[in-house]
């Protein structure tokens, strides 16, 4: 059975868990977690996404960034069954960098990311054909974001392009100006225009934005031609929240706070704030500050209050007042969590990711090529 869009998503899912849950409420549910975990054994792995909830957190054997856990899946060729506590496009390269040997299991289908869909391979193909129509496909080298689904890397793959994370955009992006003289950036705007002016120090004309929805992508063809990096109109729903008003409000609120955030926000957040970095790097960044600094964060809610928690000695808050998780990332509870380890042992395995061949092919060129960056 194909996932919703199946030919443009280019990976499979196993079976659904509808009516199979046990209850959130359950009193016996951290116990069957711990028990399901012990005889999954070294043949199973978890893997938890740092925006993950806590209850989910606890089961991980690995926390981290998509890249980090999909690295980290592939270095442990031992470990026959992946359980990716993210979104669809982690637990996607995963499979792609894992052996034929091991599978991957998402607990919860409905996990997925907002920001990857909204951009789909048959829009992607579109716009690449407006740039060929243009006459600029030649000199255009695409450039996606990890956050994006295994059809749009392979896209990217077959189209001499590379994958990037946040912490390493501004090296595929240099590198793909050495190789041409444009760059087509997905699916995320917000990175690839920070990216483009803060650390490669072009200029907001330098930069226009791609809309799917609209003929030539809401673009003239010289506007296209005179751009040096055409960006895809999508965006992150968490961190696409923050404002410059968060900003004006936390510094009022509490004096000598440091703002840092992710380079997913929007672009006068990025340029106002004392720190700007990757989800690794913001961890980092907190936890070696010394006792008594301020950090206002500006990334999502479950890390930011682990932040918290595990840093008593400063003081971490959330930038934005009002509460946002990641509600697609929120899916992985510990009920879905508990019914996919508790069906392997029982013989039982649901929800397998498994990338198309082909689009594995494509989608692992252009992830290898990130790989070989300088």
């Amino acid at each position: 059975m194909l996932l919703g869009g199946g030919a443009d998503l280019g990976s499979e899912r196993g079976v659904s868990c509808e009516g199979e849950l046990p209850a959130a409420s359950d009193p016996q549910l951290v116990a069957r977690a711990v028990t399901a975990r012990q005889q999954l054994g070294s043949k199973a792995m978890v893997l938890g996404h740092h925006y993950q909830r806590d209850e989910v957190i606890a089961f991980a054997d690995i926390r981290g960034d998509s890249f980090k856990l999909a690295q980290a899946a592939a270095d442990n060729s031992q470990a026959e069954f992946i359980f990716f506590c993210g979104v669809h496009f982690m637990a996607e390269s995963a499979d792609i960098l894992t052996t034929a040997n091991q599978k991957v299991i998402l607990p919860d289908l409905a996990a997925g990311c907002s920001m990857a869909d909204m951009a789909t391979a048959s829009q992607v193909a579109d716009c690449w054909q407006v740039l060929e129509k243009v006459g600029v496909a030649k000199i255009t080298t695409p450039i996606t974001y990890m956050n994006s689904s295994a059809a749009i890397k392979a896209f990217t793959g077959k189209n001499h392009g590379a994958v990037c994370t946040s912490s390493n955009a501004a090296r595929a992006m240099k590198w793909a100006f050495e190789k041409g003289e444009k760059i087509l950036f997905l699916p995320d705007q917000h990175l690839g225009r920070n990216t483009a002016i803060l650390s490669l120090g072009l200029s907001l004309t330098d930069c226009v934005v791609y809309n799917p929805w609209k003929p030539n992508g809401g673009l003239t063809d010289d506007q296209i031609k005179a751009a040096k990096v055409i960006l895809w109109r999508g965006h992150c729903s968490v961190h696409g929240r923050f404002t410059m008003q968060n900003i004006v409000e936390v510094r009022q609120k509490l004096p000598e706070v440091k703002v840092l955030v992710h380079p997913e926000c929007q672009h006068d957040v990025v340029s106002n704030a004392d720190v700007v970095g990757s989800t690794e790097m913001i961890i980092k960044t907190v936890t070696q500050s010394p006792a008594g600094s301020k950090w206002a964060i500006g990334t999502e809610l479950n890390l930011v209050q682990r932040l918290a928690n595990e840093n008593p000695d400063k003081q971490v808050v959330f930038l934005d007042k009002t509460v946002c998780y990641c509600s697609t990332m929120n899916r992985i509870d510990l009920p879905h969590l508990v019914w996919a380890m508790e069906s392997l042992v029982n013989g039982r395995l649901v929800n397998q990711i498994k990338v198309k061949d082909e689009v594995a092919k494509y989608a692992k060129v252009a992830l290898e090529q990130m790989l070989a960056l300088p």
